[in-house]
């Protein structure tokens, strides 16, 4: 009987592999990738920024807006493809902050001077620990988070306008309105 076994466990093993392949391949949306996190407010964190290394900002400093949060690294070449797009995002209004994954600190300040710089402010993560906090599988990824902090949605790839357009914006425009609509109820009750 155990040699049976023996027989069919490639098989198995093959068949099983076919299966996570096939749904791999025809999932509805190949750049969203499943959090842990998703729904879970933000980890708390208390690190420095790229720009001022002597500023140091915690899960607090992100809290009270709509956001995107974009790993990013001067290694990634993906992160170079993306970055222009960020920019136009930041120049139209979105805030974006940017967690710098295992990076050269000097680099990282090269590429946001020369590159432009769409964060608000980014995040020195130099040994990783906030992208492991976050699940971080590489750079570049787009995390969108609601005005309290918790995580939403979570984009594995290249921010570009076909992105924005069908994943990332009209998520962003309801979590603004849900934001709107629980700021205008506290100011009603307060009023009463």
């Amino acid at each position: 009987m155990k040699r049976r076994l023996q027989l069919f466990l490639p098989l198995a093993i093959f068949l099983g592999l076919c299966l996570m392949f096939y749904v791999a391949l025809f999932r509805d949306n190949p750049g969203e990738l499943p959090s842990a996190l998703l729904d879970q407010p933000l980890p708390t964190f208390e690190l420095a920024t790229v720009k001022n290394p002597d500023r140091t900002v915690t899960r607090e400093s992100l809290l009270g807006e709509v956001a995107l949060i974009n790993v990013w690294a001067t290694w990634c070449p993906a992160c170079r493809v993306e970055h222009p797009y960020l920019v136009d995002l930041a120049n139209k209004g979105i805030p974006i902050y940017g967690v710098n994954y295992k990076d050269d600190q000097p680099e990282a300040r090269k590429w946001l001077k020369t590159l432009h710089d769409p964060y608000r402010f980014s995040i020195n993560d130099k040994s990783g620990s906030l992208g492991i906090d976050l699940g971080v599988y590489g750079a570049p990824e787009t995390y969108l988070i609601d005005h309290q902090g918790v995580i939403r949605y979570k984009h594995v790839g290249i921010v570009d306008a076909n992105v924005w357009k069908n994943d990332l914006e009209p998520r962003f425009r309801h979590l603004k309105e849900k934001a709107l609509k629980a700021s205008a109820n506290n100011h009603e009750g307060e009023a009463r």
